[in-house]
């Protein structure tokens, strides 16, 4: 089954061209389904490279499934058009008496601030509370993880001498939850942050269960035990060139970069070795399948 985005989104026709089935909403509307109903709260400065990411795995369901992108009223985004703003996302005064069955949180390039110092945290809080009651499940990816396991938990994080930054094996310490349904013992995830979470402090609140770790990247997948909530510490959802565009961002600013570890193939820049996407297209689907689609309500009402 299809994701259903509009035909003019940048995403359609990069999908499309990748097999990704795609309908646009005027197909849609057609058809007698109860599509699940996904919202992006999305964070990122990139917001187009990071729509089509997310809906690129997304679209790998058999779930017919609705999204909604949401912005923050109380920021202005510097790097995407407001033309495409206006056009394809919403505020959330404008979602706020709606229900969804999933809930994507991202990143954002904010980490080493204090949560309570970034412009749109009191927005954000408010979107988190109001998701205790109109979202079956969420995902909180990399500084939204870390937004998420503050506001909820009180867990802080703590800034890293070095850039965290490369592709890093996790593996399970839940291997039979049904998360990792399909996956191997060794699952591969991009990581790009400054800074860690208080595993300590995290470890002992008992609503929470830490499901896969890595010797180097430190907890990289959390969730609430009432199964609401998963915390991704990496970017499962990244391209086969994110990180060598963050890297060669870093290096044009004068930046201190180090190399991303086990990224390239080799000394040079071309030869990238795409080690994640099994593990972010399992992830993706078996969240959708087994805590989103198989517990949420047939009708909100």
């Amino acid at each position: 089954m299809p994701i259903v985005i509009p035909k003019d989104l940048p995403a359609f026709e990069v999908l499309a061209k990748e097999k990704i089935f795609v309908m646009p909403k005027e197909r849609a509307v057609s058809q007698d389904i109860r599509p699940i109903e996904i919202a992006i709260v999305n964070l990122m400065p990139t917001k187009i490279d990071t729509e089509t990411q997310l809906m690129r795995l997304l679209g790998n369901s058999s779930l017919q499934i609705n999204v909604t992108l949401v912005n923050m009223d109380s920021y202005t985004s510097k790097n995407t058009p407001q033309s495409h703003m206006q056009k394809f996302y919403k505020v959330f005064d404008e979602i706020k008496d709606s229900y969804f069955d999933g809930m994507i949180i991202t990143g954002a390039p904010v980490e080493q601030m204090g949560f309570e110092h970034v412009a749109y945290w009191k927005e954000l809080s408010e979107i988190m509370a109001w998701s205790d009651k109109h979202v079956t499940s969420t995902i909180h990816i990399c500084w939204g993880a870390q937004a998420g396991l503050y506001f909820h938990y009180g867990v802080e994080k703590k800034a890293l001498d070095n850039k965290l930054f490369g592709i890093y094996e996790v593996r399970a310490e839940d291997k039979y939850d049904l998360l990792f349904k399909g996956m191997n013992d060794r699952m591969y995830i991009p990581m790009s942050r400054h800074t860690s979470i208080d595993e300590t402090k995290l470890r002992s609140v008992s609503d929470l269960k830490v499901l896969a770790s890595g010797k180097d990247c430190g907890c990289a997948i959390i969730k609430s035990l009432d199964n609401k909530r998963f915390f991704f510490t990496g970017h499962s959802e990244y391209d086969r060139t994110t990180l060598k565009k963050e890297y060669l961002r870093d290096l044009d600013k004068g930046l201190k970069i180090d190399r991303p570890v086990n990224y390239f193939e080799d000394d040079g820049l071309y030869n990238i070795d795409l080690s994640w996407r099994s593990t972010a297209y399992l992830l993706f689907n078996n969240w959708l399948n087994y805590y989103v689609y198989q517990v949420t309500p047939y009708s909100f009402e």
